[in-house]
C-alpha cells in the first residue's frame, strides 16, 4: 500500500511539472530583433556604461565570459586585446562582462592588458535578463550583437575564445556595421 501511493504522489509531482509554465526560459530567451535589456554597469576602466548610452551612436557588443583567470576566458580576452585595432574599425562599443565582482574584473583586464572595458553584474540581474546565466551561477560565453537602435542583431552562442576577435570582425562585417568616423 505505501509504495502504491508513493508511486501516486510521484505521477502525481510529475504530471504537475510538465502542467507547469517553464517561466525562466520565456521570459529570458532573447531572440535576434528583440530590444537588448537595457543596463547600467561599472567597468574595469573606471566608468559606469549604460546600453542607453549607446542608442542612435553605436552598435553594441556584449561578450559574455564564465570567470576570471580561467583558461578559456584568458584566451578570449587575449584575442581581443590583440586584435582590437581590427574590432575598433567598426562603429562599435565592445565589452567583455562576468558576473564577477567589480575588483576581479579590474586585475583580470590589467593582467591580460585588455584595451577595453570589462562590465562587472555582480548582482547577476543583467545576466538575468540576458537569459546567460548558467546552472552553476555563471554566464555562459555567449555574444550579444546590438545595433544602434538598441536591437539584438546576432547572437552567438559557440563563441571560441581563440579566435573570438577575428570572429567578432566578420560578425561585424556580415552585419554591415558602419566603419568608426
Amino acid at each position: 500500500m505505501k509504495a502504491f501511493a508513493f508511486s501516486m504522489l510521484c505521477a502525481a509531482g510529475m504530471a504537475l511539472t510538465a502542467l507547469a509554465p517553464n517561466v525562466h526560459a520565456a521570459d529570458t530567451e532573447l531572440k535576434v530583433g528583440d530590444q537588448a535589456p537595457n543596463f547600467t554597469l561599472q567597468a574595469s576602466d573606471g566608468k559606469t556604461y549604460k546600453l542607453s548610452d549607446f542608442k542612435g551612436k553605436q552598435a553594441v557588443v556584449l561578450a559574455w565570459f564564465p570567470k576570471a583567470f580561467t583558461q578559456g576566458c584568458t584566451i578570449e580576452c587575449k584575442s581581443l586585446a590583440a586584435n582590437g585595432d581590427k574590432i575598433r574599425k567598426f562603429n562599435v562599443s565592445y565589452f567583455m562582462i562576468s558576473v564577477d565582482p567589480l575588483e576581479e574584473n579590474t586585475k583580470f583586464a590589467a593582467s591580460e592588458k585588455a584595451d577595453f572595458p570589462m562590465l562587472a553584474d555582480p548582482t547577476k540581474a543583467t545576466a538575468t535578463s540576458y537569459g546567460v546565466l548558467s546552472e552553476r551561477g555563471m554566464a555562459n560565453r555567449w555574444t550579444f550583437y546590438i545595433d544602434k537602435d538598441g536591437k539584438i542583431t546576432s547572437i552567438d552562442k559557440t563563441v571560441k575564445p581563440a579566435t573570438s576577435a577575428e570572429d567578432m570582425v566578420a560578425k561585424l562585417g556580415e552585419l554591415k556595421v558602419e566603419p568608426r568616423r
